[in-house]
């Protein structure tokens, strides 16, 4: 057979198809090839055999695991002990075993994630989500003032749960619980947490969200510094609160929360307000408008009383009775005065009378005078003898009356 021919006789298709010995044995090669890894997860099984161990190592930021195994000696020298939630880094060789056609890793070496170690990515995932904006304070949503009802996650008959029950309870009885109990602390607190987180984000009755938990060590808290968590909390539409550790602890899922209380008893603090407390604020606010109004009351009084006793209100007529005095003698004056010109312009008159009297016509007929007037001419004033010849018709007025009489001519007097 030609090298054309075994190539194809070996290519792969719906004709000519490989057995599973063959599949299998390629990707056993194909592995084969990558060598040894390094690898970080969370431990989550751990079965001990007589001469082998068998483990699942979890990735705490995502729902994927793996199988590895390694001699039992391997685990009984580790430098920590091993147990289900221990952080470890493992050298391990993959393999593929034809046979079953399952994949697993052989572990050479193992190391425990140091305390160190753990906060330094605990402080490299806290800048990520900071520099993502996951922890603005303009995202922050208002916890509300007097909610309904409370969901709660915690881990079962805890002193957490306890403390924040009876709390809230002790100040606002009438407070409603929808409690949620999950692990929280190991391989299974993330995804129980996240999980009854998405249920209380979607009940509709659900005002606030409150995660609770006591104090522990770094290793203990791990899952609420876990970075899905973190996100999920984020995603919510329901204000939450972090009630995680002790105040000196500071996971992260504090960061993303709404509101962080230092303790559990400090969340149910700042959740519920006390009633007695509020109802006691009810009684000085209403004492203190009382006051602030009898205060108001008693300032428009004075305000009133000063109003009243001024002399424009207290004898409003007293300006107009002053005035009215000036006004009669205003008027009084003006009288005097008029009479006064009256008088004089009286005593004018008369002089003026008497002078016109004097030069008038009457007068010089009373004192012996007469007006001569010419009838013929139509009654003109004669004023020269030529104006008379004989025969004409005179009129003689005198003081007391007139007399007709005819003109004989010019009289001679020579």
């Amino acid at each position: 057979m030609t090298s054309a021919a075994a190539a194809a006789g070996n290519e792969n298709s719906a004709e000519n198809p490989w057995p599973v010995r063959a599949v299998s044995t390629r990707v056993a090669k194909y592995i084969d090839r990558l060598g040894t890894i390094w690898i970080e997860g969370q431990l989550t099984e751990l079965k001990l055999r007589q001469s082998t161990a068998w483990m699942v190592l979890r990735d705490p930021a995502a729902d994927m695991s793996l199988s590895v195994s390694c001699p039992r000696a391997l685990v009984d020298d580790a430098p920590v002990a091993l147990s289900e939630g221990t952080q470890v880094i493992m050298l391990g060789k993959p393999q593929f075993y034809t046979r079953n056609g399952s994949f697993s890793l052989r572990i050479s070496q193992i190391r425990a994630v140091g305390i160190g170690e753990l906060l330094a990515r605990i402080d490299r995932l806290r800048r990520l989500l900071d520099a993502e904006g996951l922890f603005d304070p303009r995202l922050k949503r208002p916890i509300p003032f007097l909610p309904n009802t409370i969901g709660l996650i915690t881990g079962r008959a805890s002193a957490a749960e306890h403390d924040v029950v009876t709390v809230a309870q002790s100040r606002w009885p009438a407070v409603h619980f929808d409690i949620r109990n999950t692990a929280v602390q190991g391989t299974n607190a993330v995804p129980q947490i996240v999980e009854a987180l998405r249920a209380l984000d979607a009940a509709p009755h659900v005002d606030v969200i409150v995660i609770a938990r006591g104090g522990g060590s770094v290793e203990d808290l791990l899952p609420f510094s876990d970075e899905t968590l973190c996100r999920e909390i984020a995603a919510c539409t329901t204000p939450v609160v972090s009630a995680v550790g002790h105040e000196p602890d500071n996971p992260l899922c504090d960061l993303v929360a709404d509101l962080r209380a230092a303790t559990p008893t400090d969340a149910a603090k700042r959740v519920v307000p006390d009633a007695a407390a509020e109802q006691a604020l009810v009684t000085d606010l209403r004492r203190r408008s009382a006051q602030a109004l009898r205060n108001w009351v008693h300032r428009e009084e004075r305000f009133i009383g000063q109003l009243r006793g001024r002399p424009v209100l207290a004898q409003p007529l007293q300006a107009l009775d002053a005035r009215a005095e000036e006004i009669t003698r205003a008027v009084a004056a003006a009288r005097r005065d008029i009479r006064r010109l009256i008088a004089t312009e009286t005593d004018h008159v008369g002089h003026l009378s008497a002078r016109l009297a004097t030069l008038g016509p009457a007068a010089t007929l009373a004192r012996g005078y007469a007006v001569v007037q010419n009838l013929s001419a139509a009654g003109a004033v004669l004023r020269s003898a030529q104006d008379a010849p004989a025969g004409t018709r005179l009129r003689i007025r005198v003081a007391d009356g007139a007399v007709t009489t005819v003109s004989e001519g010019i009289y001679d007097e020579h």
